[in-house]
């Protein structure tokens, strides 16, 4: 008997590279969110639910940095410290 696809679960991981990148870039947008006198917490939650750019500053260039990367690495990332912290 097949197994429906949707019963599996998949599986990925990501190179250490790739989860430098993100933690350097999520560090550097929350400086310059914090330089400019926004909420960081705030912003980078609006940005992540919504996808809006609008939600980050272009001081230091942030908001270009930030749209380097899709929004689930940044949310993988954000997880990933937090849970192995915690």
């Amino acid at each position: 008997m097949a197994r429906d696809a949707q019963e599996n679960t998949v599986m990925f991981k990501k190179g250490a590279e790739e989860v430098s990148r993100a933690r350097e870039i999520l560090v550097s947008v929350y400086e310059a969110l914090k330089e400019k006198g926004y909420n960081p917490i705030n912003q980078l939650v609006g940005y992540l639910l919504s996808g809006d750019p609008a939600y980050i500053t272009s001081h230091k260039n942030a908001r270009s940095m930030i749209r380097q990367l899709e929004r689930d690495e940044l949310l993988e990332e954000l997880v990933r410290n937090y849970l192995e912290r915690g």
